[in-house]
């Protein structure tokens, strides 16, 4: 009788860990999906999300040039170029970290195209070596409406850097994004790889021969950080892309920059950069002790039980760094934990020092699952951040596409005033956005599902790219 109990129970926690293994398979497909959701532009014959048709299909007419594509960038409809960038840097990432697994649940195509999607706008940004156009729409008159980017008829303003008007971080962070997905597509696109690379060294020199802080599109996204995190960033990338000891020397002779940060996010990239070029470090580079040093900081400003701990999680155990849109910040910390604890374990490293506290990569490891499972809904309000995940998500999304019927169910034009009504209602969305993760809970674990809260309710992609980093790592494993 003792020995079919045991048997049994090991077949119980097999299922369950298959299980498990199948949700995160499930999450991965879905935050991929929400990309399709985020389209600008004309949709492909394959696009799969239905509820979104063509839009803006005259971006950047008044300058004569073709700024057709790329994404809006949250619930709004403009597209802000900074935040996109590293949006499909970290898709990239996901993509070059994890493709094994990836492809074990057949994504890897997907992400693919979610990328392309991002760096085919890129490029048709970067319409001069020393010209890159950083956003389309006027932030205060598209937040001023509550209208389908199918009827936009806000005014589709354009801003852009130069020589004359640099914007070091926004030209440093295109670079990223060109060069980690000509990485991606190395192999399957030899072309299209080349061409990304080298406008990403032709926007790297613009970036760095012409410092200047981005503040083009304030008061949306402002530089708080300087422009020394994306040009160190930028190089890292460029370095695993190239190969080129150039950008490696760039980084050495500039490490004076880097910073112990407890934050990695559109704004601060020092963290992402730390975590590349620690890897390089244990690949025998030892003139980046530096780096190594930094991330660990990062790391144990992190943990719970780390003497040097700085970010307290919420008493249900997330990671709280700012009210605002606070998964952002969550799902970029996994990402970085993930990645460091995958560098400690290849370099046979067994354990980091945090003040007077010691971590093993798989302790890391599995405090950065913890943040993935509590946002699918291992939390106290036992709901999923991720809409059409499980069986209890946020219905009421602030998102003008996702809270206005379809334009195929209601072909009649909303104008701008006219969507208010929808924004208004305590109806659910009509159009489910499947994928898109939340702005998330309050620091008492709190979440009101309400569309007017856009700082918890308001899906942004660049949780979404960073949460599919942090997901993959988990695909098919225990």
């Amino acid at each position: 009788m003792g020995k079919l109990l045991v048997i049994t129970l090991v077949c119980i926690f097999m299922a369950l860990q298959s299980l498990e293994a199948l949700a995160y398979g499930d999450a991965l497909n879905k935050s991929i999906l929400f990309f399709e959701g985020q389209r600008s532009g004309k949709l492909p014959a394959n696009q799969r999300v239905k509820w979104r048709a063509n839009s803006a299909l005259s971006d950047g007419k008044t300058d004569n040039v073709n700024l057709i594509g790329g994404y809006y960038d949250a619930g709004d409809n403009v597209k802000f170029v900074w935040p996109m960038s590293f949006t499909t840097t970290l898709l990239s990432w996901a993509a070059i970290e994890y493709s094994n697994e990836i492809s074990s649940v057949k994504q890897l195509g997907y992400l693919r195209s979610a990328i392309k999607w991002g760096t085919d706008f890129i490029l048709r940004a970067h319409t001069s070596p020393t010209t890159l156009y950083t956003q389309v729409g006027d932030g205060n008159s598209d937040h001023s409406c509550w209208e389908r980017p199918e009827d936009m008829d806000t005014p589709r303003t354009l801003l852009k850097i130069s020589s004359s008007s640099p914007g070091s971080e926004a030209a440093a962070e295109a670079a990223a994004a060109l060069a980690s997905a000509s990485l991606v597509f190395k192999s399957v696109n030899s072309n299209y790889s080349s061409k990304l690379l080298n406008h990403a060294k032709s926007l790297f020199e613009f970036a760095d021969k012409y410092r200047g802080s981005y503040q083009a599109s304030c008061p949306f996204y402002c530089s708080y950080s300087g422009y020394q995190d994306e040009l160190l960033w930028a190089a890292a990338w460029l370095y695993k892309a190239t190969g080129d000891k150039k950008y490696i020397s760039y980084v050495t002779s500039n490490q004076g920059w880097s910073q112990a940060v407890n934050e990695f996010s559109w704004d601060n990239k020092f963290a992402g950069a730390q975590a590349l070029l620690a890897s390089e470090f244990y690949n025998g580079r030892n003139d980046l002790g530096k780096f190594k040093n930094d991330v660990e900081s990062f790391v144990c400003a992190l943990l719970p039980g780390s003497s040097s701990q700085q970010i307290k999680p919420t008493p249900g155990g997330l990671l709280f760094i700012r009210d605002s849109s606070n998964l952002q910040y969550v799902t970029t910390a996994t990402t970085v934990l993930f990645h460091y604890s995958k560098t400690l374990t290849n370099a046979r490293v067994g354990s980091i020092q945090c003040g007077s506290s010691q971590f093993t990569p798989s302790q890391i490891r599995n405090f950065a699952k913890s943040q993935v499972d509590y946002i699918l809904g291992n939390n106290p309000k036992k709901m999923s951040y991720m809409v059409g995940f499980g069986t209890k998500y946020p219905t009421k999304t602030h998102h003008r596409g996702s809270s206005l019927p379809s334009i195929q169910s209601k072909p009649e034009k909303v104008d701008c005033n006219g969507g208010f009504s929808y924004y208004n209602s305590d109806q659910p969305n009509p159009n489910v956005h499947t994928g898109a993760i939340v702005g998330g809970p309050d620091s008492s674990d709190q979440f009101s599902d309400q569309r007017t809260d856009y700082a918890h309710a308001e899906p942004t992609t660049y949780i979404n790219a960073a949460f599919i980093g942090s997901v993959a790592a988990l695909v098919g494993r225990k």
